[in-house]
């Protein structure tokens, strides 16, 4: 699994305090002693993928290089409620002013982790694998996107420079264009950026034919019935990949991969997923 670069931690976790702490954490700079020092476990209050501990952890150093990190859990890994993920040890001003920062990076995270690994599990024993989408919180995307991976889903293009992804907006500002506007999308793409892979949403299995044609590298099958996807995975078979999109769930995730599409992509890992209940506890 492709780590977070430390570098995003870094700016995610200045950026996250910034905005909490402003000008300085007043309850506890009124209340808590300087050089008092205290024991706190991060600990998951229900069943989770865990997602986010190196930006968690990366609060409480920022605050103060004396407090000490026990991982107990893993980004990745699948804990039960009541397991411990960090034991921290140090300046009780540190640990009480990262308090929410830390956790509101795990608990955000670990649910699109969660949700992730869900839909993952549903979709076992099929060809098909789960991507995420763009849909992301702004500023979150690289975030959000790691936590995908945590579950167990594959990334899909990072943002709109990295693949062209021909869409049915596109082809309506095309209309009218000779021989379609598929055929004409395609041919604009693999002249302007011939190194990127091109894919085409397609709404009918006319379309489909119709990127095909075009040379299309894969083809969006969006919000199809189960029987147009069957038919357009057995039309691209053994030509290109395919990947189902529109309105999926958990109840409906299943049925799309057993029509042996390649890929289905899951708006809801990113734009729908909770926050699971984490809680940081303090040793009395």
């Amino acid at each position: 699994m492709q780590p977070l670069d430390p570098e995003e931690i870094r700016r995610a976790v200045q950026a996250a305090l910034e905005e909490d702490v402003g000008g300085g954490d007043a309850t506890s700079l009124a209340t808590i002693p300087e050089d008092a020092l205290a024991r706190a476990s991060m600990r998951a209050r229900e069943p989770l993928v865990v997602a986010g501990l190196g930006l968690a952890a990366a609060a409480f150093r920022q605050l103060s290089a004396a407090v000490e990190i026990r991982e107990l859990a893993r980004d990745g890994e699948q804990v039960m409620a009541g397991a411990v993920l960090l034991e921290l040890r140090g300046p009780a001003r540190a640990l009480l002013t990262a308090e929410r920062v830390a956790l509101n990076f795990v608990q955000r995270l670990s649910g699109v982790a969660t949700l992730t690994a869900q839909f993952v599990d549903a979709v076992k024993g099929t060809h098909a694998e789960i991507l995420d989408t763009r849909k992301t919180t702004p500023g979150w995307r690289a975030l959000e996107k790691y936590a995908v991976r945590c579950g167990g889903g594959r990334n899909h293009r990072f943002g709109l420079f990295d693949m062209v992804l021909i869409k049915d907006n596109h082809l309506a500002a095309l209309r009218g264009v000779s021989p379609n506007p598929i055929a004409e999308a395609v041919k604009r793409a693999r002249a302007q950026f011939p190194s990127l892979k091109v894919e085409v949403e397609a709404d009918t299995l006319e379309q489909v034919d119709q990127a095909l044609e075009a040379g299309a590298d894969m083809v969006l099958l969006d919000n199809m019935t189960l029987v147009q996807t069957r038919l357009a995975v057995q039309k691209c078979k053994g030509r290109v990949q395919t990947e189902a999109s529109g309105g999926v769930s958990l109840a409906t995730v299943r049925a799309i991969a057993e029509t042996g599409v390649d890929f289905i992509s899951v708006g809801a890992l990113t734009h729908s997923a909770r926050a699971v209940d984490v809680g940081l506890d303090f040793e009395t």
